[in-house]
């Protein structure tokens, strides 16, 4: 068998590098693809209808056995006032107020993306989504890495600090209990104005454009979640620009397709950690070869 030279090897291995990056964007731009689902569970939040009387707030707490959170300025604890989304609070009403002509209720919650980066990300396979596009949390396998929350381009999933076995907080829209008894969810059942409405999101969709269209001056042209982060089951409409009410401003690729191609194209097999340990590995010993040899030659 020929001996490889030095040349030949380190050309084999720069190639097959080369090979594992191509594939590796060769999957990600086959990954650029739709992955919403017409058919998939979805809510339409319009900012325009709320009101601000926090019935889904206060709905989705008792519908899910969560409990309230105490206000700073209620010492009585008297009120359920969260500031923000918590460990107890799976959506939240905030308001958004520019002056006085300019103002805007928005209701933060889990955005449930078509393809979602929490689930991409959690290595047990504690965050699942179901056929009908719903993201949801099984707390019995979750081992408290908290991945999902760094993934998250919303900042969605919260963590329970206070309790000795935490395990992490999101909405699933009521999944196992209002979905599943009464066929929405909590919120979208009680809200007064329907600022709120569940549906497939393309019925949802439709519903959204066409509001756009028949009444153009009461919102901006932008459906937020249509096309953000590869689509999201949780829609907005708006009158005010989406990043003043606290939504980011992103891509339309969804962050899981690229993280997927790193763990499943470029690690795969770890393929290229091994070649690039296997040049380093060559490279010592054919310099301790040098080193003996010279070494002999000083001897003589």
């Amino acid at each position: 068998m020929k001996k490889k030279s030095r040349r030949e090897f380190l050309k084999t291995t720069a190639g097959l590098i080369a090979g594992t990056t191509v594939a590796s964007v060769v999957n990600v731009e086959a990954s650029e693809k739709n992955y919403t689902k017409d058919d998939a569970y979805s809510m339409l939040y319009d900012a325009t209808l709320c009101v601000g009387c926090k019935a889904c707030v206060s709905a989705c707490k008792k519908t899910n056995g969560l409990p309230p959170v105490k206000g700073d300025f209620d010492k009585d604890g008297l009120w359920d006032a969260p500031k923000d989304l918590d460990s107890k609070t799976r959506t939240i009403i905030k308001l958004y107020k520019e002056n006085e002509d300019n103002w805007s209720y928005v209701k933060q919650q889990c955005m449930h993306c078509a393809k979602p980066s929490c689930v991409s990300a959690c290595p047990v396979k504690a965050m699942k989504q179901d056929e009908n596009g719903v993201t949801f949390y099984n707390p019995d396998v979750c081992i408290g890495c908290r991945y999902c929350q760094v993934a998250c381009p919303f900042n969605i999933p919260k963590f329970e600090w206070e309790k000795t076995f935490p395990k992490i907080v999101k909405c699933d829209m009521c999944k196992f209990t209002s979905l599943k008894s009464k066929g929405e969810p909590a919120c979208t059942e009680v809200c007064p104005a329907k600022a709120v409405i569940f549906g497939k999101r393309k019925e949802l969709l439709a519903i959204a454009k066409r509001r756009i269209k028949e009444n153009p001056d009461n919102y901006i042209n932008h459906i937020y979640g249509e096309h953000e982060a590869g689509g999201t089951n949780v829609i907005y409409l708006a009158a005010a620009q989406f990043e003043k009410l606290g939504f980011p401003k992103l891509d339309n690729e969804s962050p899981a397709t690229f993280t997927e191609n790193i763990q499943h194209t470029v690690y795969k097999g770890f393929v290229a950690p091994v070649a690039l340990y296997a040049t380093l590995f060559f490279v010592a010993v054919k310099n301790r070869e040098k080193r003996e040899k010279d070494n002999e030659r000083g001897d003589n």
